[in-house]
């Protein structure tokens, strides 16, 4: 049972607002180890500089997409067994079954709760303490 503040979390989204909601939903959860970046570009220089335990990254960002930033981040071995959960408002099929593809640890549909978003960490780390 790892400890939420023991989890370095990277929070990837073109959308300020919705970085600061992601950040506030994970220091409700315990988590305070908490960087962010606007798109899957700057999101995969950040790791590479900075390693992280767990991305929470959006689908649809310009430069470089969701999809394309987990196959980034897969294909790097440094980074290869990041756990990395996709955030997105399209919870499309074909979505779904190319981020699996990819090696996507989780997904979860925007607008989510606080519970939501524990329980698909979870999914991923055990129960968080």
């Amino acid at each position: 049972m790892p400890a939420a503040s023991a989890i370095k979390v990277l929070v990837v989204d073109d959308q300020l607002t919705m970085r600061t909601l992601i950040r506030s939903t994970l220091q409700q959860l315990g988590f305070v180890d908490i960087a962010d970046a606007p798109d899957g570009e700057e999101g995969f220089k950040a790791l590479i500089q900075r390693p992280v335990n767990l991305v929470l990254s959006d689908f649809n960002m310009p430069k470089l997409d969701g999809l394309a930033f987990l196959r980034a981040v897969r294909s790097h071995e440094p980074l290869r067994k990041t756990a990395f959960i996709m955030l997105t408002g399209r919870a499309d099929a074909d979505l779904v079954q190319r981020a699996i593809q990819f090696g996507v640890n989780n997904y979860i549909a925007k607008p989510f709760t606080a519970q939501a978003l524990k329980a698909k960490i979870e999914q991923v780390f055990g129960a968080l303490t």
